[in-house]
């Protein structure tokens, strides 16, 4: 065999047609042409002299042989990612590239303000940033298609990601300003004002029903939004009640003066906004952006919250503990 000749462009394209079965979501995501995906997959099976794809099933699965050549190439790969961004980052002003997600929480206070800095911090970086709910921010890393993510821990365990805690965020209780039931009634059912919910294909919608079945609590479902600010102006027209966090609440300040945030009775409970790399991402640069982030996110955030309601004070807070291995 001529390892020489093994292309690493072919390599990658194996493993992006492995994952999805398909040329057509192959070419669209790396950005080549059905028919140059389809030479790349073709070059590779002819030079290892096996077949690798059965391409007469839709999706397109695994052969034997390339199941078990996915496993090698996929931890190839990832090694050989790892070396060159060590090379590009080893001197942190002499990056070369950040690609970063940001949850939408934080994409109007702190993502502006974080470009500026890491602007600054890395003179010769390319800085790309995006802006998407988190468990999209989080199938972007995991993909390879960013370097670090932040956004609200995954409902369920997503290996080979290192993650460095930022925000401790309580869900409380949004109510009209004007509105005097107590929450404990709210929570009983006892209003005619409607509980109107996240959507529960978020993970704050996900998690605000996982503790609401956990206190063996049901309230019945009229309005489901993805929209935080659709949420937070229907609560201020009085149309319902929402359980919500500070940081949600705070994005919406066109509705501040109409809408009071409650503690929530009885178990409270909190969501974490954290920063997300996988292995291949230094883990030295992760603490300064991390660090960064803690910064912005209590002068954006925390300290402008706390004025308006004390309450929060002590639960609504920067972390600042050591990183977890993964999650």
């Amino acid at each position: 065999m001529e390892r020489s000749k093994l292309s690493l462009r072919w390599l990658e394209v194996f493993l992006m047609t492995a994952r999805s079965g398909s040329i057509q979501d192959t070419s669209a995501e790396s950005g080549l042409s059905a028919s140059t995906v389809s030479q790349h997959l073709l070059n590779l099976e002819k030079h290892l002299g096996v077949n690798l794809l059965d391409h007469s099933k839709r999706p397109m699965e695994l052969t034997p042989a390339g199941a078990i050549f996915a496993r090698h190439v996929k931890e190839g790969v990832r090694l050989i990612r790892r070396g060159e961004t060590e090379l590009k980052t080893g001197n942190w002003s002499d990056a070369q590239d950040l690609r970063i997600g940001i949850v939408d929480d934080f994409d109007a206070e702190v993502a502006p303000e974080l470009a500026q800095l890491l602007a600054s911090a890395l003179p010769k970086s390319r800085f790309v940033h995006y802006s998407r709910p988190s468990h999209e921010i989080l199938k972007l890393l995991v993909d390879m298609k960013l370097d670090a993510a932040v956004a609200t821990p995954p409902l369920e365990p997503m290996p080979g990601l290192m993650e460095f805690r930022l925000l401790r965020d309580p869900f409380v209780i949004a109510v009209p300003a004007d509105f005097t039931t107590a929450p404990e009634d709210l929570l009983l059912g006892q209003s005619a004002l409607p509980f109107m919910r996240y959507s529960r294909h978020q993970i704050i919608g996900s998690m605000i029903e996982i503790h609401l079945r956990r206190l063996k609590i049901q309230l019945p479902s009229r309005i489901e939004l993805e929209s935080n600010h659709s949420l937070m102006g229907l609560v201020a027209d009085g149309s319902g009640w929402a359980i919500t966090t500070p940081t949600s609440f705070y994005r919406a300040k066109r509705y501040h003066d109409r809408v009071n945030l409650l503690p929530f009775p009885t178990k409270g409970f909190a969501r974490h906004m954290s920063l997300f790399i996988t292995d291949v991402f230094p883990p030295g640069m992760a603490e300064v952006v991390a660090s960064t982030l803690r910064t912005l996110i209590a002068r954006n955030f925390v300290d402008s919250m706390i004025e308006k309601a004390p309450w929060l004070d002590g639960e609504f807070t920067v972390l600042d503990t050591p990183n977890t291995p993964s999650v």
